[in-house]
């Protein structure tokens, strides 16, 4: 593991433990079925009814693992790179009854046999730790059954950009579109650093990867606020998320 990958590794068991503290909240947004924005829910609902076999990379604090169990997925392994949080969540998917289990690991090379899953779910805040996305895309169609799907529900490409002025919106002078990185000064902290890549470099990742894009949508909603923060980068103007949606074709080599 290198330098990088460590530190960022600690930087997001540091943040997991977040997930650790506010469980008493966790448990209830779960209970109440939140957790998909309703634009997931309309983009899955048709994959959801069939009762897929879901894996979801980078799982975090588990959340969106019980709303897919809830919205039809048969059953979700999740994989992620903190035992803080694969524990956490491991134990509120276990005492809740749901059909989840987590595995600790770092991505990509997701230690799960080829062809596993339905359904690949990831996203928000899950390409940002991501340096290699050609990799990762690959390890992707490799979980993937033939006719099974890649749904990516992320933090627009543009938004390291945005600052978190109240005013009006504004690009952060010391940003670009195009650089390869830059070091996190908000959450998670603890000076991780993410990766930056365009919508066209992930696009094309996983039209490299053999997959088949069904569907791209970019929403001005963040899926995250920060407390406490109104940002005028968040009302509308600008992009702060994107979904796509792709599959494996049933003609598809192993």
């Amino acid at each position: 593991m290198d330098d990088v990958t460590r530190g960022n590794r600690l930087a997001w068991e540091t943040a997991s433990r977040k997930h650790v503290r506010e469980d008493a909240e966790l448990r209830g947004q779960a209970r109440a079925g939140g957790a998909l924005f309703a634009t997931e829910v309309e983009m899955l609902g048709p994959i959801l009814a069939t009762g897929p076999h879901v894996v979801h990379l980078q799982s975090g604090h588990g959340l969106d693992d019980l709303a897919l169990t809830a919205a039809g997925a048969r059953a979700v392994t999740g994989v992620d790179f903190s035992a803080t949080a694969t524990a956490a969540a491991q134990r509120r998917a276990d005492d809740l009854g749901r059909a989840c289990r987590y595995v600790h690991a770092a991505l990509p090379g997701a230690p799960l046999a080829g062809g596993c899953a339905d359904l690949v779910y990831t996203g928000k805040g899950a390409l940002i730790w991501m340096p290699d996305l050609a990799a990762w895309a690959a390890d992707v169609a490799r979980l993937l059954r033939r006719g099974g799907h890649l749904f990516v529900h992320e933090a627009h490409p543009a938004v390291p950009l945005w600052t978190w002025d109240e005013d009006e919106p504004r690009i952060r002078p010391d940003r670009g579109y195009f650089a390869g990185s830059h070091v996190n000064d908000t959450f998670p902290a603890g000076g991780a650093v993410e990766w930056q890549h365009t919508l066209g470099e992930i696009l094309n990742a996983v039209i490299g990867a053999g997959l088949e894009l069904r569907r791209v949508e970019e929403y001005p909603e963040p899926f995250w606020r920060a407390d406490g923060v109104d940002a005028a980068a968040w009302r509308g103007r600008l992009p702060n998320t994107f979904a796509l949606l792709a599959w494996r074709p049933e003609s598809a080599a192993h």
